[in-house]
């Protein structure tokens, strides 16, 4: 049974981004995407202290935190915010630890887009990170009250789920990276799932999902589909016009999910779309103005690049690019280094071909001294391309009066450069804002795209396939700028005398534990000497024990008091007596401080004048050494520091690099500490102008409504629709006949359930059996038929099919046979035959295409057999379809009829009894 239910972007969403899907296959629960929102939207419908509505995400994180730790696989399809922008947040904090699979660029770009978007938030605002689940240990306490308080309410305060870098890098390093069309076999609980990517267009790397289950079928995911060629791209294999139509192997699958937000909307021909943009940008510059291009540093970027790059050489431009990002030149890198998922006119080009078609030998040298690492293509070695990383180094590098283009992130203009900057280039005359999307719900973007198509004529709107003209804005717009500033005055000097009480204390805390450890060590240390002191003491006692009995003999008796050790009360003090029972013990002084027994009851050597006393010398403690087992004193400090010489000797200039730029982030990391959150109303007086060229690439509502029939699912989900545009393709596909009318638009959080819960067991086929089986090859699968018997084996938990015996009972045994009424007496009863089985459907152009390869074969249409002779008629054969999983062949035995009935065979899985 399939279940599947929109966490995110389903149908008739005022938010319709992002995606997020949960698919269940019976027990296995995978999901599909995992964007994140825009976390500074303009229009809000909440406050901060929570008195008002949650946040527009509010239910899309509740309802994916709750579902991520029960999920068994996860796959993203693009490499933007919009389908991997939370799996980061998610994976760290909410436990998304299942197995994620993606192509190589789908990681690389996601995770470069995320690391772009958090930097550019925690920038401008304070970033509560109260949900991360790895505490301090003074912090344990205040988690697990937290977490009981979490647990008591199901649903906790919503807040901006961002990321830190180091969990962004560790997530994304566990995603597992696959090629295109590479089948994947699923192990754990996803055994016997296949997963396979294909190319999707739009992004580099975006990705057709087709999931094949033993249980329920292929299901097929398909969203945010261009079907058309673009610069550094191919469109997406599921529809090629010149291969024949839709791909073979993601033809009539059980379950199609595919979006229709673009099925009511005719997009421009490319050729106009790019021609408005140049010449926009042209005018623009010719008349000394800047332009402004929000944009985002993933993977659409590319083709915005490419556009600009051709026409700069074509018209030998000398204007500035001004690209202001973070992570801009690591994405360029990256890109350089994967040209075996690039396509278009980029892959001609990096042989050595224009886009004119013409090839040329010469290669130009002073771009390849433009950038040392630029090993890619021709076209993405971007000359004119200049790098920033915030608006006060480019106004630094350019005054505002420069004609220049610009390049901002993010495309939303919700927070980063491209909204400080659009709040001094908005009051500028002839300056002009281009927009590249629509961007999402409620943000900057999608309310300056909202004002400018609202002023085109109903002609020239956006979705009526026509380019429109700019708008000159007026009025005053007011935009809430977030930033840090440093702080100054008592607040510094407040925050340093906090900090130099927390070192101070820190080492306090360190010096105790190094007090502690000296003492224990000391301790350790007199312990020893006492135990050695002791051990010695009871030998020389004992040694001289022995010498006595020697020389006594048996003239003198051993007194037990000589060889007893005295208590302990005595070990404490110093007392000395003598042999007589009469005479008191006396104490002795010492100018010194004796450990143990200073004296002993009598000596050892007689006198005459009776036993005298004797008393320990001064006391000394021999200092053992401690070595290892061949008699040498290791010095670790020694090591340690030779170690460390060696390693800096060792270290190449990319180390040093590397560790001076780590130690660069760890200063701005304190220096951003001592910077103070300022939020200001800031009024905008609109005076430039304001163009909307479409450059998503993503498929519109003809190529939609002509690709889907085509497809031919057996089911279907409609997600990332508004209302009108999932009615609008409904409707289209109801006037076809072969459609399918399991058509299912679910809406968020509501469950659509496909085919009933199966069952599925594990057998294994012995050898013998196995052996004497046909395969035929169907699709992804080898399949064939067999009977056996079942048995089962003490040390095997699987059971074994094998050959049915004569030995093993019939089901007819003991029972009486029931003979028909009808029979003949004396004949035999009729056995059924076995049938073999062909699995496939015929299509009539595959079989002709097949005829024509093979040659000998001529093949006509309907009426060829109309108005034919008798001398070439018996060489005539005819191929009807006369319903589904019915094929008439018609035509007497000849060479053809045989040569036609084994190409048809050869187009099905024949599966013989």
């Amino acid at each position: 049974m399939i279940t599947f239910t929109p966490l995110c972007g389903a149908v008739g969403e005022s938010q319709t981004c992002p995606l997020a899907y949960l698919l269940q296959l019976d027990d296995v629960r995978v999901l599909l995407d995992c964007g994140s929102p825009d976390w500074s939207p303009e229009e809000r419908t909440f406050k901060s202290d929570g008195d008002l509505a949650s946040p527009p995400w509010a239910p899309y994180c509740d309802a994916l935190r709750q579902c991520a730790p029960t999920v068994d696989l996860v796959l993203l399809s693009h490499g933007d915010l919009a389908h991997s922008g939370l799996y980061a947040y998610a994976y760290a904090r909410w436990g998304l630890k299942a197995p994620t699979y993606s192509t190589i660029p789908v990681q690389a770009m996601a995770r470069i887009v995320t690391i772009e978007d958090i930097e550019g938030l925690r920038d401008e605002q304070d970033i509560d990170d109260a949900d991360q689940h790895h505490a301090e240990p003074g912090e344990q306490s205040n988690l697990a009250e937290t977490q009981s308080t979490s647990d008591k309410d199901p649903s906790p305060p919503a807040g901006k789920f961002v990321a830190t870098v180091q969990e962004v890098h560790e997530a994304y390093d566990s995603v597992n990276t696959l090629r295109y069309s590479q089948p994947t076999h699923l192990q754990g609980n996803c055994q016997g799932i296949t997963i396979i990517p294909f190319a999707a267009g739009h992004s580099i790397g975006g990705t057709i999902w087709k999931i094949r289950s033993p249980s329920v079928g292929t299901i097929v995911y398909a969203v945010n589909m261009n079907h058309m060629k673009e610069r550094h791209l191919d469109g997406t294999v599921l529809f090629r016009p010149s291969a024949g139509g839709i791909f073979e192997p993601l033809a009539r699958p059980d379950l199609f999910i595919t979006d229709a937000n673009r099925a009511d909307v005719t997009t421009p021909r490319r050729k106009d779309r790019d021609a408005a943009l140049i010449d926009t940008i042209s005018a623009t510059l010719s008349s000394r103005s800047s332009l402004l291009l929000p944009c985002d540093a993933g993977p659409r970027l590319l083709e915005l690049l490419v556009l600009l790059d051709q026409h700069w050489r074509y018209a030998d431009f000398r204007y500035p690019i001004c690209l202001l990002s973070r992570n801009g030149r690591e994405m360029l890198t990256f890109v350089r280094s994967m040209m075996e998922w690039v396509g278009g006119t980029v892959s001609k080009e990096d042989v050595g071909v224009d886009s004119s078609g013409k090839t040329g030998t010469k290669r130009r040298r002073g771009e390849d001294d433009v950038e040392d690492e630029a090993l890619g293509a021709f076209a993405l070695r971007f000359r004119h391309l200049e790098f920033f990383l915030n608006p006060q180094s480019l106004m630094h590098t350019y005054s505002s009066k420069e004609p220049k283009i610009i390049l901002a992130v993010p495309a939303s203009l919700s927070h980063g450069p491209s909204r400080s900057l659009f709040v001094d280039f908005a009051a500028v005359p002839d300056n002009v804002v281009l927009l590249t999307g629509r961007g999402e719900e409620g943000t900057l973007a999608r309310l300056l795209f909202d004002r400018w198509n609202n002023s085109q004529r109903d002609t020239d709107k956006w979705d009526k396939g026509k380019i429109g003209s700019n708008v000159m804005m007026d009025g005053v717009l007011q935009l809430k700028m977030n930033s840090k500033v440093p702080l100054q005055g008592t607040e510094l000097e407040m925050y340093l005398a906090k900090e130099r009480a927390a070192k101070e204390k820190e080492a306090a805390h360190q010096a105790a534990i190094v007090r502690n450890q000296r003492v224990l060590e000391a301790d350790e240390d007199e312990s020893d000497e006492e135990s050695d002191s002791d051990s010695e003491e009871e030998e020389v006692e004992r040694a001289l024990d022995d010498d006595d009995d020697d020389m006594d003999g048996s003239e003198h008796s051993v007194r037990p008091g000589r060889r007893r050790k005295h208590d302990k009360a005595e070990d404490n003090a110093d007392w000395g007596g003598d042999m007589d029972d009469g005479l008191t013990k006396t104490l002795l002084s010492f100018d010194i401080y004796l450990k143990g027994n200073v004296s002993k009851s009598m000596s050892f050597f007689k006198s005459a004048d009776g036993p005298t006393h004797r008393f320990r010398m001064f006391p000394y403690v021999e200092k053992k050494r401690r070595v290892d087992e061949y008699g040498e004193t290791i010095d670790v400090g020694m090591w340690l520091r030779k170690g460390k010489v060696f390693e800096d000797d060792a270290e190449t200039e990319e180390v040093k690099e590397a560790k001076r730029k780590q130690a660069e982030e760890e200063d701005k990391v304190f220096y951003s500490a001592l910077q103070n959150l300022v939020s200001s109303e800031t009024e905008v007086q609109l005076a430039c102008r304001l163009l909307f060229v479409d450059m998503e690439g993503l498929s519109d509502g003809r190529a939609i409504k002509a690709i889907v029939p085509q497809v031919n699912p057996r089911k279907m989900i409609i997600v990332h629709a508004s209302t009108a545009a999932a009615r609008t393709l409904i409707e289209s596909c109801g006037q076809i006949r072969s459609m399918t009318r399991d058509i299912y638009a679910p809406s968020r959080a509501e469950s659509i359930q496909i085919g009933q819960h199966t069952n599925t067991f594990s057998i294994s086929i012995s050898d013998e059996l196995l052996s004497t089986l046909r395969m035929s090859r169907f699709e992804d699968n080898e399949v064939g038929y067999v009977t056996g018997r079942v048995t089962n084996h003490f040390s095997l938990n699987i059971p074994i099919l094998e050959p049915a015996g004569s030995s093993v009972p019939s089901e007819t045994t003991h029972t009486r046979a029931i003979i028909p009424s009808d029979r003949i007496f004396g004949a035999r009863v009729a056995q059924p035959l076995p049938r073999s089985t062909m699995i496939g459907e015929l299509k009539l152009t595959a079989l002709k295409a097949r005829l024509a390869s093979i040659g000998g074969v001529l093949v006509c249409g309907a009426g060829a057999r109309r108005d034919q002779t008798s001398n070439n008629i018996d060489e005539t054969v005819a191929v009807r379809k006369t319903g589904r999983g019915k094929v008439e062949l018609e035509g007497n035995v000849s060479d053809v009829y045989y040569i036609v009935r084994r190409e048809i065979y050869g187009l099905h899985a024949l599966i013989a009894a």
